[in-house]
């Protein structure tokens, strides 16, 4: 008989959940039915739907030096440490970006570490991504480091297929590893890996159950990361398990009872669906979401730092003293200084986000930028709204452009029935009837513009 109890939460007097028990299958679970592997992936839906129960505290956490750096080439140590000065910028005095991972196996990485250390701000908190080995453990306790994650898959596909081991063993083994881990004095963080493909109720809930008792029995918190690992998660109302992300943040803290303030959620975009999968974490009780800057990451990429925080704003009606403005620094940092190309159209952060190629857009920039500019880019981001000149540009765009130009030389606008617009127009109507494809540049337009 279940126990029944008034809830600190709800206020509202509930039945003790149903503890789950470890189902060690012989076979694997693989869900043939909702993952053919032929065809496309499958969302099931059962019209179970949980409650919504955003934390009080949400808050950004940094995956860009972990997952992001295992996309692309290395950063160098000066690299590293100014990426991390910016990040705390951008997530300022409140700490939004809480947190940052590091791997500590190369002398570059520690060295890097130790630098950062040695800034010593608050936020981000510097943690580590090692190896499940009691060295590994004694490194970073060494460094300085009190927070460190261990990859404990949890789908079938990665306990049966890649470990070769059952679903005891495998949970067993996991155990030992966090022991281990509280033993040497460091906090662990759990990264569920695969979880849109584990048996839920069969090894995710029992295990996590598990941890918590860990957790309870020596006093030191266990958080768990929720991995998206093939981004198959969906935020959908009523979608089933594996797949529902409400579902899985929901079924953490009511049948396995782990706190929001331990439950992060790390996602990935292979469907598109990276940013919104997050949101639905947050709103559905999980504190913390794992980004990278830019979305670098694995395949096609984490959650984007940046993303991230503007859905915190328009959740929450406030930055909570996060500088946006970082977000354009950070963006010229890492195409100047580390070589990486932002796709052009990237939120935010792309040359193209705010550009328009379109005569009647520009024209419409010209009257008033709030109708095809997505919000002040220039006080927000420190971008102003750019119009590209091309063959479907129009008078319009070459005025707008021109007047932008005009304005940092202090001279006020021309109309774009101005002789010296409609000169240029004509000139530039000129060179793509002859032929020409490529956008015209700012250097180019501004010639002809001292020309006449």
């Amino acid at each position: 008989m279940q126990d029944i109890k008034l809830s600190t939460k709800t206020f509202k007097l509930e039945q003790d959940p149903y503890t789950y028990q470890l189902q060690d299958v012989a076979e694997p679970e693989l869900f043939r039915e909702i993952y053919p592997y032929t065809e496309t992936p499958k969302v099931p839906f059962n019209y179970r739907r949980v409650p919504e129960n955003m934390p009080r505290d949400i808050y950004i956490t940094d995956t860009s030096f972990r997952d992001g750096q295992q996309s692309r080439a290395p950063y160098t140590t000066e690299q590293m440490v100014h990426i991390y000065r910016l990040l705390h910028k951008l997530g300022g005095p409140n700490g939004m970006i809480r947190q940052t991972e590091f791997f500590v196996y190369s002398e570059k990485d520690r060295k890097a570490v130790e630098r950062c250390l040695e800034l010593g701000y608050d936020f981000p908190e510097i943690t580590t991504w090692i190896r499940a080995s009691k060295k590994d453990f004694d490194l970073a306790r060494s460094i300085g480091i009190k927070e460190t994650g261990i990859l404990v898959s949890c789908s079938d596909y990665h306990i049966f297929r890649k470990m070769g081991l059952t679903r005891r063993q495998a949970m067993d083994k996991y155990l030992g590893i966090v022991s281990d881990c509280i033993e040497a004095g460091l906090r662990p963080r759990c990264h569920f890996e695969d979880i849109t493909r584990a048996d839920f109720y069969g090894f995710v809930v029992p295990f996590a159950n598990k941890l918590m008792e860990l957790s309870h029995e020596s006093g030191i918190p266990v958080k768990i990361r929720a991995c998206d690992t093939m981004g198959y998660g969906v935020p959908y109302p009523g979608a089933a398990l594996p797949r529902s992300v409400s579902g899985i943040i929901y079924g953490l803290q009511h049948h396995a009872d782990v706190p929001s303030e331990m439950i992060e959620w790390h996602g990935h975009n292979d469907f598109y669906k990276g940013v919104v999968n997050a949101a639905t974490a947050w709103m559905y009780g999980a504190s913390a979401v794992n980004c990278s800057l830019l979305g670098i990451g694995e395949r096609t990429g984490n959650i984007p730092l940046e993303a991230m925080v503007f859905e915190y704003a328009s959740l929450r009606g406030t930055l909570n003293g996060m500088d946006t403005r970082v977000i354009t620094e950070i963006a010229e940092y890492l195409e100047k200084e580390t070589g990486y190309e932002i796709p052009p159209m990237t939120p935010f952060a792309g040359r193209n986000f705010n550009l328009t190629r379109a005569g009647i857009h520009a024209d419409g920039m010209m009257k008033d930028p709030e109708i095809y500019n997505i919000f002040d880019t220039e006080a927000i981001l420190g971008r102003s709204p750019k119009v590209a000149i091309s063959a479907t540009s129009g008078v319009a765009g070459v005025a707008y452009s021109i007047n932008e130009y005009r304005a940092a030389i202090g001279e006020p606008p021309l109309p774009k029935t101005s002789p010296v617009i409609q000169r240029i127009y004509e000139w530039v109507v000129s060179e793509y009837d002859s032929g020409r494809i490529t956008v015209i540049t700012d250097e180019e337009l501004i010639s002809k513009y001292h020309e006449e």
